[in-house]
């Protein structure tokens, strides 16, 4: 306080600012003014004086915190509040009025994600927030009073993006190898693979599983990097190809997973041997057919790819009747079809046998081999041959004696004959083609018997002239013919008995013929009752079970072993069936027995014939009907290499007859 002295004695108080006043802390200042005057006593007088401070914009705003931090999920919505901030100002008024604004540097992306009041400072989600594109953001905010001039604050402000489990693994091939050789060892890296998740914690944690029955498996190595490796051996021929589906699963709640296919292609290898379609064929050729012709095609299959199934066919070396087997046959090596070198004749050989070779072209080839069993099929190209009259040639002349005092049925003679072909075409019949007196004497359609047909008179001339045709029952039919001159004389005689003297002084050949003959005889009864025993107690067994009788052509000698002076030949010709037995040269007739079945038989009948076509099989079988009860006989032969069944109603009777000439 200052007094100022006036010229005319007054005095006047002046109230001075000593220092800065300061409205923040204290607004308003009361003051006590007392005057004194100079009397005795002293005498004074007091006002208030009443100081207001005025604002003036001397404070900035402040405040609460420099750095506000917050939590928001990644889900949260436009609108949602993430925190408020606040800033104080001590001025008053408008000086003291703020307003919130983010500063000047924020990024483009923090005011297209937030937005602020300026009012309240509350700050709200403005975009989509995403955690795994950004986890934190940070920016400033300013508050502004409205003074003038104006005065601002600042703030920081951190905001945490909660992450949720938004996001599937995802799965990513790093290295592939394809196509894999099938015989790659188990283990062989197929292919690496890695796996990540953009979520964090939990979230992120990725696992990797493979489809249970794949051949493959997978091995983790670092974080989250794996190797897919072979579990087990590969078959290109199963599978051309495996699709191995991987899935990656988080450790989320719930979890997200993902699939990846890795298609694996597989590299053939030739690991397969060609097969035939059948480990054995049956091929069946007519004798005499013209060179060149197919006689069969075999085939077989690879199941290997490319040029390890691509197949060529050859013939391996073998020998029939001491000749290689190429000289009879050929094949084509690309498709297999098989061709005959030059004709067959069935006489010289029955059958035979290939081995044909499949290889592929592989590295290094494969290959397998098949049996082609080659019979060869009669042909009637043989005309009967007549073997007695001993004498007798085709055509020629034979003289034959008997006495006038003949009864009728008086056998004068016997024409025997034969004929190289088998079956059907071997079956003969005999007649008489041309006679001097027609009505005196008859020949035995089937066993070529001649007999009188009535007693001889007186008025019969004593010379006899007989030609009998003989014929087989083949197609076309092949026959020849014997002449046959009959002397009749007076007296006693037995033409029997001289039949009996030239067969007691056969010639060289006759004489091995019969020796043969009684040899073949002997190990065909000795062979037929040993199996006939077998097969009896084999039926009498199963009989009792189920009814019937079999014999299986496996319990027989297989034709590819015979002996070497016995041979059993299984032939089926028509309604009847017979069994040829073929004693030391299988190409003599007259070695030759065959075994005939009755086809209208309750029974199973084994006739033995000798030799092999001089007794007719319809005369036996007439025989045989006439004694027998009918049945139903079947005879089931499939190409030979199958066997015989023979079926039966009550039960089976073997019975071995021996007919000799």
């Amino acid at each position: 306080m200052t007094v100022k002295n006036q010229r005319d004695g007054r005095k006047i108080p002046e109230l001075v600012l000593e220092k800065p006043l300061d409205r923040e802390k204290q607004p308003v200042h009361n003051l006590i003014l007392t005057a004194v005057d100079g009397g005795d006593p002293v005498r004074s007088g007091t006002t208030d004086i009443t100081v207001i401070v005025l604002d003036v914009n001397d404070n900035a705003p402040l405040f609460e915190k420099p750095t506000y931090e917050a939590n928001v999920s990644e889900k949260a919505t436009p609108g949602t509040e993430v925190l408020r901030v606040k800033a104080a100002d001590a001025d008053e008024g408008l000086n003291g009025e703020i307003e919130y604004n983010f500063a000047e540097q924020t990024l483009d992306i923090i005011l297209s994600l937030f937005n602020i009041d300026p009012t309240t400072g509350a700050i709200v989600v403005k975009g989509a927030l995403d955690h795994e594109t950004k986890p934190l953001h940070r920016f400033d905010i300013t508050a502004k009073d409205k003074g003038n001039p104006q005065m601002d604050g600042h703030c920081s402000v951190e905001i945490r993006v909660n992450d949720i489990n938004d996001n599937a693994p995802e799965i990513i091939v790093t290295s592939l190898t394809t196509p894999v050789s099938e015989d790659s060892a188990i283990g062989t890296v197929i292919a690496l693979l890695s796996a990540k998740d953009p979520d964090s914690g939990v979230n992120g944690k990725v696992t990797l599983s493979i489809s249970p029955k794949s051949p493959f498996r997978l091995n983790p190595s670092v974080s989250n990097h794996f190797s897919l490796v072979t579990s087990e051996l590969l078959d290109r021929e199963k599978n051309l190809q495996y699709s191995v589906k991987i899935c990656a699963t988080d450790g989320g709640r719930p979890p997200m997973t993902s699939e990846k296919v890795i298609v694996v292609e597989l590299l053939d290898v030739n690991d397969n041997p060609p097969v035939f379609t059948q480990p054995s064929y049956v091929v069946y050729a007519k004798e005499n057919h013209p060179p060149g012709n197919i006689l069969y095609s075999v085939s077989a299959s690879d199941e290997d790819f490319g040029e390890n199934a691509k197949i060529s066919y050859s013939i391996l070396d073998s020998k029939v009747q001491d000749v290689s087997v190429s000289s009879y046959v050929y094949i084509n090596s690309d498709n297999g079809s098989i061709y005959s070198m030059h004709s067959f004749d069935y006489e010289k050989l029955k059958v035979f046998q290939i081995q044909v070779q499949a290889k592929d072209q592989g590295s290094p080839s494969l290959s397998s081999n098949a049996t082609v069993h080659v019979f060869i099929l009669d042909q009637n190209d043989n005309a009967p041959a007549v073997i007695y009259p001993s004498s007798a040639v085709l055509g020629s002349l034979s003289h034959q004696r008997m006495p006038r005092s003949a009864k009728a049925g008086h056998l004068v003679t016997k024409v025997t004959a034969v004929d190289a072909d088998s079956g059907h075409n071997a079956w003969m019949s005999y007649r008489v083609a041309e006679a001097t007196d027609a009505s005196l004497f008859t020949v035995s359609q089937y066993t070529g018997e001649v007999r009188t047909k009535r007693t001889v008179s007186e008025q019969d001339d004593s010379s006899q002239r007989l030609l009998i045709e003989i014929k087989d029952d083949g197609e076309p039919v092949q026959s020849s013919t014997v002449t046959v001159s009959i002397l009749m004389e007076d007296g006693p005689h037995e033409p029997i008995l001289e039949l009996r003297q030239k067969a007691a002084e056969p010639s060289n050949k006759t004489g091995r013929i019969t020796l043969y003959l009684i040899l073949s005889l002997a190990s065909v009864s000795v062979l037929s009752l040993v199996t006939f025993l077998i097969l009896a107690v084999k039926c009498m067994k199963s009989s009792r079970s189920s009814g019937s009788c079999c014999m299986r052509r496996s319990d027989c000698e297989d034709y590819k072993n015979p002996n070497r002076n016995l041979q059993i030949q299984l032939n089926t010709d028509g309604p009847i069936k017979y069994v040829e037995v073929l004693g030391g040269d299988m190409m003599s007739q007259s070695q030759s027995f065959r075994s005939c079945m009755s086809p209208m038989s309750e029974y199973s009948d084994f006739t033995l014939i000798k030799p092999s076509s001089t007794t007719d099989f319809k005369e036996v079988i007439s025989v045989l009907d006439a004694s027998l009860p009918d049945s139903t006989w079947t005879f089931e032969s499939q190409q030979v290499t199958h066997y015989l069944t023979f079926c039966k109603k009550v039960g089976v009777v073997m019975r071995l007859s021996l007919l000799t000439s």
